[in-house]
């Protein structure tokens, strides 16, 4: 199985505040989806919340909580752990959040999809591991525009 970490990260790796993504960019929300759609995503429940219109379609949507056993168009597994062993060998697993997940799968992932906005935000309460140690194996540059208010970065990274 592979596991892919996928994140929107600004300079100080602040991911999100008050459990809202920090910056809209729509062009990362197609990367998102692109990458995405066709395979397993894993979220912490406080992420699958922030969703607007809850599970995500074409994926199979698993979300990590002690406390409820059921959601909509989801898996609810307790732990990380407990949910990569129900996914198959050949299986494209993304973690998409939030913080506290993101700090548990960086130890195991071996690619990290990351969308770097070049800002820092005047508020963030949650945060993406540091990952200095990484690799970086591709780098696409996006500048602002009409639709994107910040300069960002598509960043692939593979373990060092």
């Amino acid at each position: 199985m592979n596991i892919n970490i996928i994140a929107a990260v600004a300079e100080n790796n602040a991911i999100g505040f008050e459990n809202k993504l920090l910056y809209w960019l729509p062009d990362d929300l197609k990367r998102f989806k692109a990458l995405t759609t066709g395979h397993t995503i894993i979220m912490g429940r406080k992420t699958f919340e922030s969703l607007p219109k809850g599970a995500l379609p074409n994926r199979r949507n698993i979300v990590l909580s002690r406390n409820i056993t059921a959601l909509p168009g989801c898996e609810v597994f307790p732990s990380l752990s407990a949910a990569l062993e129900r996914c198959g060998e050949e299986e494209e697993v993304y973690i998409t959040g939030g913080s506290t997940v993101y700090a548990e799968a960086i130890t195991i992932a071996s690619r990290l999809c990351l969308t770097e906005i070049h800002d820092t935000p005047a508020s963030a309460d949650a945060f993406f591991p540091d990952y200095s140690a990484w690799r970086e194996v591709w780098r696409e540059e996006h500048y602002k525009d009409e639709k994107h208010s910040q300069n960002f970065s598509f960043v692939d990274y593979e373990r060092a």
